[in-house]
């Protein structure tokens, strides 16, 4: 029987008690432990290694979050590491970014094999996917009122020390640069988790994490703004009534997205009514049919007789993605303790949105905090994302007051307009043309030739 030694370290920064084992067991044998092989239902080779696993945030309440690293196709050591974040909040980031979005592994509508994504970001970066907060896809907690009382603060909190334990387990990625990217409630977690970054550097006086910026995608910013510009944007492009636009202002217009009123439900249930059944993530796709496979194809069919199929859209990811994670030789492979997986593995938790505890009703503050420390700070939108529209950012963006560096312009790929773009003091805007809520998910390849400019710090390509 082999004994294994090991000490804590104790340290107190933020308000936050961060524990760091030290044990004789190197962090070369987890990362072995925690090496993925190849994955139930892959037909293809990658040359990339990644690993999955968890990292103990909490050692009180046994609080512990999924995480998977999946590393650059090439040359990993010279790349960045990305932390990619969903929203929801309760939505799990394997479940969107990694299957749907931005990740190699995508799954085909069987639900049990995968097929290689060619535009995902493992091209130009190190992507780490973590399931948070706690309740999140296959992150849990010992203690069961923890999935009751997540909030913003926690999460941010929890993220910072994930981080701090996960750099224990991967030191080959100390001191690399290091962005944060997502989308939606992301918009709350990433501001948030760069601000603590920032504390935490300071107040211990190292650069343990080395975060050089981040990103977000359609983000939930400011409750005023937010809710200004999607009344707008359904107004304008004629989805609402003139008497629900003039109700929406009245009775939802500072209200939390989060915590809104009686009376800003009642006016929301009159908008869902008059939307109808489309897709208010991606208001031109078509919508996943329910439970019929016939349809499903038909649909397929369809979608690729009228040229919208291109770049392998699918609108039933969601449904691939709970088959094949509820797969046990799926699970068995990414190293999910069956003594903790859940009972049924769910792309986002009901649970955990319904009993959100607290929730900023503006990160602008934060924003006007980081800016000028010279972080590079983008924020992108896709256009036809009807939840957290192109308008809610703009007003959100104008109400920073930055000044101007580059005016607004068209960008290209492949000479092809991308969207639109403008530069501020300490802050790039850029809109995705024909993209929904999830860009990677809608323009894949528009969206790999935005996170290449954000990472090398350089203006979108205009038309040569």
């Amino acid at each position: 029987m082999t004994k294994v030694w090991c000490w804590y370290a104790h340290t107190v920064v933020l308000g936050i008690v961060i524990t760091l084992v030290v044990s004789a067991t190197s962090s070369s044998d987890k990362q072995i432990h925690d090496k993925v092989g190849q994955l139930p239902g892959q037909t293809f080779k990658n040359n990339f290694a990644h690993y999955a696993g968890y990292v103990t945030v909490n050692n009180e309440a046994g609080r512990a979050l999924f995480y998977w690293l999946i590393e650059a196709d090439q040359h990993p050591h010279t790349k960045p590491l990305l932390l990619w974040l969903n929203g929801g909040p309760g939505c799990s980031s394997i479940a969107y970014g990694e299957a749907e979005e931005i990740g190699p592994f995508h799954i085909n509508p069987d639900g049990k094999t995968l097929y290689l994504n060619t535009y995902s970001w493992n091209q130009v970066a190190n992507i780490l996917f973590v399931e948070s907060p706690v309740g999140v896809g296959f992150s849990y907690s010992n203690t069961s009122s923890d999935i009751l009382n997540n909030g913003d603060k926690r999460t941010a909190e929890d993220n910072l020390v994930f981080l701090l334990k996960w750099f224990e387990r991967f030191p080959q990625y100390k001191g690399r640069d290091f962005f944060i990217v997502g989308e939606s409630y992301a918009g709350h977690y990433i501001p948030q988790l760069s601000q603590v970054i920032v504390k935490y550097n300071s107040e211990t006086m190292e650069n343990a994490i080395n975060l050089k910026g981040f990103m977000v995608g359609n983000a939930l910013t400011d409750a005023f703004y937010d809710r200004l510009g999607m009344a707008q944007f359904l107004w304008s492009i004629g989805l609402i009534s003139d008497q629900t636009f003039m109700l929406l202002n009245l009775e939802c217009g500072n209200q939390s997205f989060m915590h809104p009123s009686d009376s800003c439900n009642k006016v929301s249930e009159i908008v869902a009514k008059e939307l109808g059944k489309i897709d208010r993530y991606s208001i031109y796709s078509p919508l996943c049919p329910a439970n019929d496979s016939k349809s499903y194809h038909q649909l397929l069919r369809r979608m690729h007789r009228l040229g919208i199929r291109d770049e392998k859209y699918d609108p039933c990811n969601e449904k691939h993605s709970t088959m094949y994670f509820n797969l046990p030789e799926v699970q068995k492979a990414l190293h999910v303790d069956p003594a903790h997986k859940p009972a049924k593995w769910e792309t986002c938790s009901e649970v955990i949105f319904t009993n959100w505890k607290d929730s900023a009703r503006s990160v602008l503050d934060i924003y006007h905090e980081l800016i000028p420390l010279g972080l590079r700070i983008w924020k992108f939108s896709g256009n036809t994302d009807a939840l957290i529209p192109v308008a809610a950012v703009r007003h959100s963006i104008l109400a920073l007051k930055l000044p101007t560096v580059s005016p607004w312009r068209p960008w290209y790929d492949d000479g092809q307009v991308g969207g639109w773009t403008q530069e501020y003091y300490g802050l790039t805007y850029v809109v995705v043309r024909g993209a929904g809520h999830e860009v990677p998910l809608h323009r894949p390849k528009f969206a790999l030739a935005l996170i290449k400019a954000f990472l090398a710090g350089t203006s979108l390509p205009t038309l040569s």
